[in-house]
């Protein structure tokens, strides 16, 4: 059961539960409903989670480059004070800002989604057999054919565990 958080700043319930990262540090803010309202967090294009937490120092380290987005013009001291991206290009823009970040977050900087596990594991068997297709076109190209009759028997095996996964389903 989820604990009961209280308001940061009245400790009342709170129930709007906000993250951002800043300068690589994880900040969490828990507000009542009427303290998130007079903050403007229910209005996503007036909110910065920067300006309510106007105690954290929003300046760039020592020796950080200034970035500027070629396409939008937003610039990094921008993006540290608003906490937002101007457009899609400021991702490839910023990427000496974010990257630390992302791997600080997550376990890598790559999104890869997320795929149900019978989707996982239908891609992982297309991927397989397109690995063995590529195998057998290159010992035939060869004239290995006892590799190519190996890899034959072995794509005409997960063929017919996909047609009996199928027909099970």
């Amino acid at each position: 059961m989820a604990e009961n958080l209280k308001c940061s700043h009245c400790n009342n319930p709170a129930t709007v539960h906000l993250t951002q990262i800043v300068n690589n540090k994880i900040i969490k803010v828990d507000l009542c409903e009427s303290c998130a309202q007079a903050k403007g967090v229910t209005d996503p294009e007036g909110f910065s989670l920067a300006d309510l937490l106007s105690k954290t120092n929003l300046t760039p380290e020592k020796g950080e480059p200034q970035i500027t987005c070629p396409d939008c013009g937003l610039s990094s001291a921008d993006f540290r004070r608003t906490g937002r991206l101007g457009c899609a290009a400021c991702y490839q823009s910023f990427v000496p800002l974010l990257r630390p970040v992302l791997e600080d977050m997550h376990a890598g900087v790559v999104h890869k989604g997320k795929v149900p596990e019978i989707a996982f594991s239908r891609q992982s068997s297309e991927a397989e057999l397109q690995t063995l297709e590529n195998a057998l076109q290159r010992a035939i190209e060869e004239e290995a054919y006892e590799d190519a009759a190996k890899y034959r028997d072995q794509i005409h095996a997960i063929k017919q565990a996909a047609e009996a996964e199928a027909v099970e389903s």
